[in-house]
């Protein structure tokens, strides 16, 4: 039988672990912010292991202070950046892709080209979101601008 002090070891190990695994991830996502080319990968790779490294961090944390009422303070926490951290990259990403801030040539598939275009259509006069972003002729601010 495992005893309370054997117990309470085995969570402080646990927790340790989590820790370290949180702290490599963190360190995955910032390589990742350094390495990748445009502004669309280095939004992907700072958002989902900045997510999971704050779920292990909070868990290590309920590991290490053993009280449900720590735990009920985590719980917001975690629900939280569950809700914002997607919206947010979401939003980062959007605005990124209008400005043209990205790599054309990465996409697979672009969804949202014909979304801009129809968004955009009365700003761009002979021109389409793809022009604009390939570097077509068509200037759509007007001459001289």
């Amino acid at each position: 039988m495992v005893g309370e002090e054997q117990w309470n070891s085995i969570l402080d190990i646990a927790a340790a672990s989590l820790l370290i695994v949180a702290a490599l991830l963190t360190l995955a996502a910032a390589i990742g912010l350094l390495r990748f080319p445009d502004p669309l990968s280095r939004l992907h790779a700072a958002t989902k292991p900045q997510i999971l490294g704050l779920l292990l961090v909070v868990v290590a944390i309920a590991l290490s202070a053993r009280s449900a009422t720590v735990l009920l303070l985590l719980i917001p926490v975690v629900v939280f950046q569950l809700l914002t951290a997607p919206i947010s990259a979401h939003m980062v990403g959007r605005a990124g892709y209008r400005n043209g801030d990205f790599e054309p040539s990465a996409l697979l598939v672009d969804e949202l080209a014909a979304d801009v275009d129809a968004a955009r259509g009365s700003e761009l006069p002979g021109g389409s979101w793809e022009d604009e972003v390939d570097g077509g002729s068509s200037n759509p601010r007007g001459a001289g601008s």
